[in-house]
């Protein structure tokens, strides 16, 4: 599943692109950039740690920045199959949505972002990129501890 949403940098607009595991709610491609296209979608797709080759499905809203020659073509590279949400029904990417809410709740409205190169903000990019949830992260940062890392618990790699 992947969707996007838009941060200020500086005084102006950013935008994230984040590809979720549905299974764990965890974020296994992330990017972020000046402008909401395929090339972002297509950056965050670069960041995914596992193999492409193990991703079924991909879900996303009727966006032009997920139905288009670009991500068609690397979709059908990694034989990857395309679900588009039902037309007018925007509950289909709710998963996405809460994610961004958290996201912008815990970690974007407490900061502020000169650069897209800041350190904070390149920080909280590569910690995403890891196998451990934005939540988690933050509950250890929080010093959580009896928090366990839902990663072990995984059975079967369904990615996005």
């Amino acid at each position: 599943m992947s969707d996007l949403t838009y941060v200020r940098v500086g005084t102006r607009w950013a935008y994230v692109c984040i590809l979720l595991e549905l299974g764990a709610r965890e974020i296994i491609g992330q990017s972020a950039g000046a402008n909401k296209n395929a090339e972002l979608v297509h950056k965050a797709f670069s960041t995914v740690k596992g193999n492409l080759f193990d991703i079924q499905m991909f879900h996303t809203d009727r966006g032009s920045e997920f139905d288009n020659m670009l991500i068609d073509e690397l979709l059908d590279s990694f034989q990857i199959n395309r679900s588009l949400s039902m037309k007018d029904c925007p509950y289909d990417n709710a998963v996405a949505e809460s994610t961004f809410k958290m996201i912008k709740a815990e970690f974007i409205y407490s900061r502020r972002f000169e650069t897209l190169d800041s350190s904070s903000w390149n920080c909280w990019i590569m910690s995403t990129g890891s196998t451990t949830s934005v939540y988690t992260e933050h509950l250890d940062t929080c010093h959580q501890q009896s928090l366990r890392d839902p990663v072990p618990y995984k059975i079967c790699p369904t990615y996005c």
